[in-house]
């Protein structure tokens, strides 16, 4: 299995995919996609088309050039193994659960006191409703007394 490369961006052209134009010269020219196709059809310069690799290298934005992967390196050197070290680093771990079950434990009651306001809100609706109803019945027992006097 020969993995080609493009003759337009240099990317790799699978078997069983891309296309191939050949020249009266026997020049092949194999294209992953029908977008290189078609540039090189229109003559683009492939150094300055912008989804290019060559154009991002000659920019500097290529990624192989990117700070990040330094940092990923450095990161995959071993490190010489130190007690205390290790300890900080284990005693920040349980410091670290310690605050999460906190904050958990605030959330479900910040939950359950809102719920219980809530809840408070509704008896103070229905307080009134149920003061308005006594009046009137005590109106209707007064009203009573009156027309049996």
């Amino acid at each position: 299995m020969c993995i080609e490369k493009c003759y337009f961006c240099s990317g790799p052209i699978y078997p069983g995919h891309g296309m191939m134009f050949i020249h009266n010269d026997c020049k092949v020219f194999r294209f992953c996609k029908s977008k290189c196709h078609k540039n090189l059809k229109k003559k683009c310069n492939s150094d300055q088309v912008r989804w290019i690799k060559a154009f991002q290298k000659a920019a500097g934005k290529e990624l192989t050039v990117d700070n990040s992967f330094e940092f990923e390196k450095r990161r995959n050197e071993p490190i010489k193994y130190q007690q205390e070290l290790w300890n900080k680093t284990i005693d920040a771990m349980k410091r670290v659960e310690e605050i999460k079950q906190k904050c958990s434990v605030k959330f479900i009651m910040n939950r359950l006191n809102k719920n219980k306001e809530s809840q408070a809100n509704i008896h103070l609706i229905q307080a009134p409703l149920q003061l308005e109803e006594k009046t009137v019945q005590q109106l209707q027992e007064d009203v009573d007394t009156e027309d049996a006097s």
